[in-house]
């Protein structure tokens, strides 16, 4: 009889812990849509500020306005950490075509981020087509050298998942300049990573590794209809040149900063919970989706943690990382400056994936403390957060190698993403208020669970 009413007690306790973590999480979302300054902050950092490629003035303009933000929440700390970053800069705009002899296939293009650029008069050579960079190397150096390497493996439409899609062309972007290099090729065109058929050239990094600089070829991403076009026309004309231009110069690295705001711990201060998004963002739109939502959820959390007066046991640190575009220097030199100061992490949350409407979590979890997530999917199914899965969280807080610590990434609906994904179309007008605010309330959710149950 002792046990049973142990038992029935213990049942009672749960229930009215679960209740109560319902109505916290009830508060935090009713709070984030009405009183919420997300949407007025990204607002800001992409029609005031801008575009915020590392090392830029955009970038140094983004420093200073968020710091000033987070110092009119009244947090415990705000301040900057030093980090160097790339300074690499687009130049005039691009130009390329199809030399057809007596006509031309214009051809809308831009410089990958990190490329060189082409000679002063640009570089006109026969274009061979290639879907992978394996059939590349299976062309071998005598029929690429001297060469225009197209690299036209589209993203996979049957991939329900847009992340799984561009994992599984990306490598074109990323490595094809430095392999297609190795055999010859004096440039590289590469089909821009998106899903819909447009006009718009999708940029982003490509790596040349080790290869000297003075060996290095100028790549370029084009539009996915211009691909397609440019494909077409190489099968009636296969000894067609093409021409492009492209005046993008890399002038080493500059100072800049990651911006931290936190509130500390009441229990365990020494302990940290971060959140946080890339500040930085390609120079073809305004970066409001990648990722200036991510950074405006992020300092959102402390907001409505501040505006419910939830007091946190765990020191809770907003950070937002410089240079996750080009280098991931801003990561690095947090996790180096966690290593130095011995601080002690617990839990790390991303938002990098838009500032679309929040369908779940994605963790680098042991199973203990999935197990206790599982538990707590039913608070979040009322909002139609349903996705809880193992899986990549994010770029930035990668790095982090505490002994103890549990990482995840918000994973927002993804089937537009990619539609402006490094694009010239990545604006603040393509952002939907209410679904913003959604994401920075379900970051707020799972941190305050995490903070209240600890780590297992």
């Amino acid at each position: 009889m002792k046990y049973g009413l142990s038992l029935a007690l213990l049942l009672a306790i749960q229930s009215l812990t679960a209740q109560t973590d319902a109505e916290m999480l009830d508060r935090i979302h009713k709070t984030a849509l009405t009183q919420g300054h997300c949407y007025q902050w990204l607002d800001d950092l992409s029609n005031k500020v801008g575009a915020r490629l590392s090392g830029s003035e955009g970038a140094a303009k983004g420093v200073k306005y968020t710091q000033e933000q987070l110092n009119q929440l009244g947090l415990d700390k705000v301040y900057l950490q030093e980090v160097m970053v790339p300074k690499w800069e687009r130049g005039e705009k691009e130009v390329a075509y199809l030399n057809l002899g007596k006509k031309r296939l214009d051809l809308s293009i831009c410089a990958l981020g990190m490329s060189v650029a082409t000679p002063k008069n640009g570089l006109e050579a026969q274009v061979i087509e290639v879907k992978s960079l394996d059939e590349l190397k299976a062309l071998g150096a005598d029929k690429v050298k001297g060469k225009i390497i197209f690299f036209n493996r589209p993203m996979d439409p049957e991939q329900i998942e847009t992340f799984r899609a561009y994992g599984g062309c990306v490598d074109q972007r990323s490595s094809g300049a430095r392999e297609a290099g190795k055999l010859g090729a004096v440039g590289v065109i590469v089909r821009s990573m998106n899903l819909r058929l447009d006009d718009l050239p999708h940029t982003g990094m490509t790596n040349y590794g080790d290869t000297p600089e003075n060996q290095r070829i100028p790549a370029a991403a084009v539009s996915t209809l211009d691909a397609n076009a440019l494909s077409d026309a190489l099968k009636t004309n296969p000894n067609a040149t093409l021409f492009f231009r492209q005046t993008c110069v890399n002038k080493g690295e500059v100072l800049s900063y990651n911006v931290i705001g936190e509130i500390t711990g009441t229990e365990f201060p020494n302990q940290i919970m971060v959140v946080g998004g890339h500040l930085d963002s390609w120079d073809l739109g305004d970066g409001s989706h990648d990722d200036g939502a991510g950074c405006v959820q992020s300092m959102e959390v402390l907001e409505l943690f501040k505006k419910i007066g939830y007091k946190p046991k765990h020191t809770i640190r907003a950070v937002l990382f410089m240079n996750e575009e080009n280098g991931v220097k801003g990561g690095l030199q947090y996790e180096a400056e966690v290593q130095r100061k011995g601080e002690q992490h617990v839990f790390a949350l991303e938002s990098d994936a838009g500032g679309f409407a929040p369908r779940g979590f994605s963790f680098e979890i042991d199973d203990a403390n999935f197990g206790q997530v599982g538990l707590w999917k039913p608070l979040f199914e009322p909002y139609l957060i349903h996705l809880f899965r193992k899986g990549h969280s994010g770029v930035d807080i990668g790095p982090l190698k505490s002994p103890k610590i549990v990482k995840a990434g918000l994973q927002p609906d993804s089937q537009r993403y990619f539609d402006h994904h490094h694009a010239a179309n990545d604006t603040f007008d393509a952002v939907n208020k209410r679904e913003l605010e959604l994401g920075a309330a379900a970051m707020t959710s799972l941190i305050y669970l995490f903070d209240k149950y600890g780590i297992l």
